[in-house]
């Protein structure tokens, strides 16, 4: 009878054992099935918050992505403090960087971002995770939690990235970037996130998210509107010189009776980069003031280990297409990378325009430069 007893229980454990197994995926199979999951979607939608983490305090945006099969991308990111958005828009006519509020929107030829990994994309995520043989798994109440690379960014600082799927449909709840020293530089938490969600036509449209009328045309045409020529320049130095009307360039001046709202005025308000954010050895030469048309800029020199000029004027009501170089993602927005002997690169914020020109500083301090340059507009 004991015996009877001894073999129903090691028959009850064994069917216990092995149910818990059938019943738990591993990481090869949670792979295999997120593969599926990105080759059958067709759309999505997501909505959260993003926070950065790489100036002396953290800047926290309100950020929204759509996407639509096959290239189809809409991602809007809000200053929480100043309520100022900024929309980055992919569609069949390019890549665009919108601020609807401030009537500028900027054109990149690029195939962003099949060439760069955004930490708020579902396809960037999902690629990180099957690229890396040596991804770290576990779970927890109700996520699928993955430590893996962070090789897929342009900014060469990100190192690992810890993402949190949802174990119902695999959709992303939460992801941390890290340095190679693990410090956080990048989160992302998200409140919602939904496939195979059906977008209007117009969604993804250049006007309608600029909430121009769909008969408004533009006043003048590429030829007939020049770009603000510099009228005056600091002393010459080692720093390069930063142009303001480059030829990849193209202004052209939107109607205003056809959009919706105007276009707030902007005053012109220094900003200077974090201290903590310039490289060793790099000081504040000189500032100097320029009459860029008929319009006032301020033009700043650093000297040192690198050499690189800081341009700001405010952004005239105006569309650009920039025709060479690429779009570079500096988190809180999109900036244009123009490169040869000297780099540029150009971006805008609460309607000012910003041009860092440089013919040795690192793309990385570049990005980290930018950025703390976001940090102080807000102060």
């Amino acid at each position: 009878m004991r015996r009877r007893i001894s073999w129903i229980t090691a028959i009850v454990l064994v069917s216990v054992i092995f149910l818990a197994g059938c019943g738990s995926k591993n990481a090869d199979s949670i792979v295999k099935d997120l593969d599926k999951v990105v080759g059958k979607m067709e759309s999505y939608e997501g909505s959260g918050t993003m926070i950065l983490h790489t100036g002396q305090q953290p800047l926290e945006y309100k950020v929204e992505v759509w996407y639509q099969k096959p290239d189809l991308y809409r991602i809007s990111l809000t200053n929480a403090k100043r309520d100022i958005t900024q929309i980055v828009l992919r569609n069949d006519q390019g890549v665009f960087v919108l601020t609807p509020q401030l009537n500028k929107s900027y054109r990149f030829q690029s195939d962003w971002p099949d060439n760069q990994g955004q930490v708020y994309l579902f396809q960037t995520l999902a690629k990180s995770i099957i690229l890396d043989n040596q991804r770290q798994f576990t779970t927890d109440k109700e996520s699928y939690v993955f430590d893996v690379m962070a090789g897929n960014y342009q900014n060469g600082s990100f190192a690992r990235q810890k993402i949190w799927l949802n174990q119902k449909d695999y959709s992303p709840k939460h992801v941390e970037v890290s340095d190679a020293n693990g410090t956080k530089m990048v989160e992302v938490i998200f409140d919602t996130f939904n496939f195979d969600k059906k977008f209007e036509k117009s969604a993804f449209d250049m006007d309608k998210n600029m909430g121009v009328a769909p008969n408004a045309k533009p006043s003048n045409t590429a030829e007939e509107s020049a770009g603000p020529e510099v009228t005056a320049v600091p002393d010459s130095g080692s720093s390069p010189e930063a142009s303001l009307t480059p030829d990849e360039e193209t202004s052209v001046q939107p109607d205003q009776e056809g959009t919706e709202t105007p276009a707030e005025a902007v005053k012109l308000t220094l900003t200077e980069p974090d201290a903590d954010a310039l490289p060793v050895g790099v000081e504040l030469q000189d500032q100097s003031e320029l009459q860029l048309g008929d319009q006032q800029g301020v033009m700043l020199r650093y000297t040192g280990s690198y050499d690189f000029t800081i341009v700001e004027v405010v952004a005239k009501d105006r569309a650009v297409t920039y025709n060479e170089g690429i779009g570079l993602d500096l988190g809180f927005t999109m900036g244009h990378l123009s490169s040869g002997e000297t780099s540029t690169l150009i971006w805008t914020n609460d309607g000012v325009e910003f041009r860092l020109s440089t013919q040795d500083l690192p793309q990385e301090d570049m990005i980290r430069i930018a950025q703390s340059m976001e940090q102080s507009s807000g102060k």
